[in-house]
C-alpha cells in the first residue's frame, strides 16, 4: 500500500495537463481584466472613428 502512493507522488504523466491547465486559466483571467479595464476606452475609440468617416 505505501509502496503504490509512493509511486503515485513520484508519477509525473499528469502534471504538464494541470501545468498547461493552469496557464490557460491565467492566460483566460488577465484577457477577462483587460476587456474589462480597456474595453470602453476602445470602444469610444472606434466609435469616434466611424464618426469621422
Amino acid at each position: 500500500m505505501l509502496q503504490s502512493g509512493i509511486q503515485l507522488l513520484r508519477e509525473e504523466r499528469g502534471t504538464t495537463m494541470v501545468e498547461y491547465g493552469i496557464l490557460l486559466g491565467f492566460i483566460a483571467i488577465v484577457a477577462i481584466v483587460g476587456v474589462g479595464v480597456f474595453g470602453q476606452a476602445v470602444r469610444a475609440l472606434f466609435t469616434s472613428d466611424a464618426g469621422a468617416l
